[in-house]
């Protein structure tokens, strides 16, 4: 059992726009505490899932004066910001807005401070550590020093969709089949599930008001880098990865890598690099003595990166990541992700309003495939019907059940619906071989005095470097096939009307 709930707090969360930070909230609130955000920009917090359910106070951690009023009632801080750099002036700006905020948590009566910060190699000297793991330490420090108690929970890599460390990881594995590395794929690691680590900050609330520490968190595998590629491999399906380290290739050079074939910003890239050079190891376990270990046990590695790629295999994954439903577990993607996050994802959108009823619109899409044919260039149709046929897929043979209604679950050629909104929404998951995961989605809405807006996706998740080759093969034919379709689908809509 996790320990006693004292009763509901209100806390503040700072980097509520972040990873960490925008996952925290909704566990905060599901715990029935207040919640509070701290923002620079307010505005980025406005397409949150739990917006309407915060408070939102403007304020900067490196400004001081606009602290103050950010504390009022508010039992617990959580400390969540640092920043991704390197020199003197980043680890300068980190330290004054640490002091900024003990102090300004002191000076309202906050009862405790919670700060997640990264797991300190053993016995490696701080000046030998990263700037990035240096500066993280030290604001932990000024943190636990001063008047507030402060529980400081150090994570090394955590694996989450969205999460920059695991993104890292995403990126190399899949778009490398083969890959020569830096020596750092050697070091030992104790990666952590992002659900694992919000439950210990959401628990951290509860911490009696004599707990002034550091906390070690990391999950029950301790693997190298090499390793965590592996089954990263593994559990996406992959084929196993050559990996030939080599010890030419300095943290500098490696994270100039990592930027050139991941579209992790070389900002991000380089400390995080720079900080695997060292194990990053638990030394002790003691957070169970407050926060036990779930009846089932702290989440693997494996089961973590499944969760962190459950999106793509879910039936509505075409639809939700633009959605701003509530997500359904931790490592599920937030509105505000970097746009590098969440793996590759290729998509040809096409829009066109026609003065023609959606119900018009409607009736072409549900009749599209099989006889009626895909509406654009018949003969790039037939080609890839047979070169699906000849590699060992389905091709367009199966036509449709219905020359006039669909229904989910119905084949359609090589595609298949995995859902339909009568007069709003078709979307077809593709069955021909691909090195990844396709969909085609068609949608009507009315457009006022002007008739109807029709909108046509393709989305494309590529597996491995295969699928990424895939995607721009076909790239050129895309205005010809995609643009092409959406035309003569409204032209035909327009017809019949």
């Amino acid at each position: 059992m996790e320990m006693l709930r004292s009763g509901p707090k209100h806390c503040l969360v700072t980097g509520a726009s972040g990873y960490i930070g925008g996952r925290l909230v909704p566990e905060l609130l599901a715990r029935g505490h207040a919640v509070r955000c701290l923002a620079r920009n307010p505005g980025k917090l406005r397409d949150q899932p739990w917006r309407a359910d915060v408070d939102v106070a403007a304020g900067d951690v490196s400004r001081p004066e606009t602290l103050a009023g950010a504390f009022d009632g508010i039992d617990v801080a959580y400390y969540l910001v640092h920043s991704l750099g390197t020199g003197p002036a980043f680890e300068a700006t980190d330290r004054a807005a640490a002091r900024a905020f003990a102090a300004a948590a002191a000076s309202a009566g906050v009862a405790r401070i919670v700060y997640l910060g990264g797991l300190v190699p053993a016995g490696v000297p701080e000046a030998r550590l990263s700037p990035h793991l240096r500066s993280r330490a030290e604001v932990g420090r000024i943190l636990r020093a001063g008047a507030v108690p402060t529980a400081e929970l150090r994570a090394a890599v955590i694996i989450g969709s969205g999460s920059a460390s695991f993104e890292m990881l995403r990126y190399l594995t899949e778009r490398l089949p083969a890959m020569v590395t830096p020596r750092w794929v050697s070091t030992r690691i104790q990666p952590i599930a992002v659900r694992d680590v919000l439950r210990y900050l959401a628990c951290a609330a509860e911490l009696p008001s004599e707990v002034n520490r550091t906390f070690d968190i990391g999950g029950p595998d301790v693997l190298t880098y090499q390793q965590m590629m592996q089954r990263y491999a593994r559990t996406a399906g992959l084929r196993r990865r050559v990996i030939v380290p080599v010890p030419v290739l300095t943290p500098s050079l490696s994270s100039q890598w990592v930027g050139l074939v991941t579209p992790v910003p070389n900002s991000i890239a380089r400390p995080l690099v720079e900080s695997l050079r060292h194990e990053v190891v638990c030394g002790e376990h003691d957070i169970a003595r407050w926060v036990p270990d779930p009846p089932t046990g702290l989440t693997g590695f494996d089961q973590a990166v499944t969760l962190a790629l459950r999106r793509i295999k879910d039936a509505d994954v075409a639809t939700r990541w633009s959605s701003a439903s509530l997500p359904g577990a931790p490592s599920d993607p937030l509105p505000s992700d970097p746009d590098w996050a969440g793996g590759s994802l290729y998509q040809d959108v096409q829009r066109r309003t026609v003065t023609a009823s959606p119900d018009a619109v409607w009736r072409v899409i549900e009749g599209i495939g099989g006889d009626n044919g895909w509406y654009s260039f018949p003969l790039a149709w037939a080609l890839r019907g047979w070169l699906d046929r000849l590699v060992g897929g389905v091709g367009l043979r199966r036509g449709r059940r219905d020359p006039a209604r669909l229904r989910v679950g119905d084949s359609l050629d090589f595609w298949r619906v995995e859902e339909i909104e009568p007069g709003r929404l078709l979307r077809l998951r593709a069955e021909m071989r691909l090195p990844g995961l396709a969909w085609l989605e068609l949608s009507v809405a009315p457009d006022g005095d002007h008739g109807t807006c029709y909108r046509q996706r393709a989305v494309f998740h590529p597996r491995g470097l295969a699928g990424h080759a895939y995607w721009w093969a076909v790239a050129p034919f895309h205005t010809v096939v995609f643009g092409g379709m959406a035309r003569n689908i409204t032209e035909r809509a327009r017809q019949e009307a």
